[in-house]
């Protein structure tokens, strides 16, 4: 039996200082705002996150609010983590595929974005991948089962 359980992959949060709670859901908004189109899907699920890491509503504005690339990637080079890394580029690789648009800016501020925080290009194509199988997986599961 593995012993991979994504109940513990969520533990990561608990580690995390509130400053970097609110870097790793900056990050996310910046890269729903990369293709210049910040829908309410990718807004409610920025606000979802927030509300699970404990993020206090008042600091919403600050979450919301645009950086540049460069900004950004000097803030989630102080994500340390390993496991909180990981998990950023599995939830960005996430929003990145939600909209069905995956845009070469989106791949690239992603690349940056791990590569800042020292996951290597190798490992950030593997959850990539992993994530892109999941939504097919997802979407046939739909098809076999008389959901759409």
């Amino acid at each position: 039996m593995s012993s991979f359980n994504m109940e513990d992959s969520a533990n990561y949060i608990t580690r995390l200082s509130e400053e970097e709670r609110i870097i790793f859901l900056r990050a996310l908004v910046s890269l729903a705002r990369a293709d210049d189109d910040f829908d309410e899907d990718e807004k409610n699920f920025i606000r979802d996150t927030a509300v699970i890491f404990g993020i206090p509503q008042r600091k919403a504005d600050l979450i919301l609010t645009p950086l540049n690339d460069d900004e950004l990637i000097k803030d989630v080079a102080k994500i340390k983590d390993r496991q909180a890394a990981l998990q950023l580029i599995k939830e960005a690789c996430l929003l990145a595929n939600s909209d069905g648009d995956l845009s070469e800016h989106e791949v690239l501020l992603i690349g940056k974005i791990g590569q800042a925080m020292g996951v290597e290009l190798e490992k950030i194509e593997q959850i990539s991948q992993w994530v892109i199988d999941r939504i097919v997986w997802l979407e046939e599961g739909k098809l076999i089962f008389e959901q759409i």
